[in-house]
Parts: structure tokens; sequence; C-alpha cells
């Protein structure tokens, strides 16, 4: 599972600081992969948060703990309000090939593409 959060930040000091604080909470919930802010090259007031997750309910049981309330849910409230939890359906590793799964959600769908050489 990929979220990813955007936001268009005033005070850069104070989102940084909320940032990491929401990010440590995030980082600490079991199921938790990986997780990033970046900010964009062109637009320096717009900032991403990118976190992996190993399923869904390990994604929603995080948003349910006390410390991610706490320190990050408050944050998260602030990103633009547009779809951000995805399914991961295509990936590859550098030099690697592309591996494919099937939706979780759809039905009725074609089978997984076999990985190409």
């Amino acid at each position: 599972m990929l979220v990813v959060n955007r936001f268009v930040v005033g005070d850069e000091r104070t989102f940084r600081s909320r940032a990491e604080a929401a990010l440590a909470a995030l980082a600490g919930r079991p199921g938790y992969l990986s997780g990033a802010f970046g900010r964009s090259v062109d637009e320096p007031d717009h900032w991403c948060l990118v976190t992996r997750w190993e399923s869904v309910g390990a994604y929603r049981r995080a948003l349910s703990a006390f410390e991610v309330k706490v320190e990050a849910t408050p944050l998260l409230a602030e990103s633009l309000d547009e779809p951000s939890a995805f399914e991961v359906l295509m990936e590859a590793e550098p030099g690697g090939n592309v591996t494919t799964a099937r939706s979780d959600r759809a039905s009725g769908q074609p089978p997984a593409l076999p990985s190409q050489p």
C-alpha cells in the first residue's frame, strides 16, 4: 500500500518540526515499511509525504493508534483534499523486472501480467 499526502506549506520551520514528529509516529507502527517527506524543486511551498505499508489494514490500524492521532493526524488533516491511499499494482527494483499484482478492490479484472524480462 502506498500513501501520498500533499501539502501547501506557509511556515516551513513549524511544518518541518511537525512533519518530523508525524513521520516518527507513523514509522513506529506495525506494518510500516518506509516513508519520506519531500519538497517540490519547482514550488518550494509544495511538500509531500509518501509512506509504504504492508497492507491497507496496517495503515488503518496505524491511524487509530494514540501516538499517531496526537502527532500525525492533525498534520495529515491539513493535506490537500484528494485521494491519498493507493494499491501497489506494479513495481520494480533498480535494474529489475517489473512485477505486477492483482487489485484487491476491482472485480472481474484480467489476471496480472507476467513479469517482463
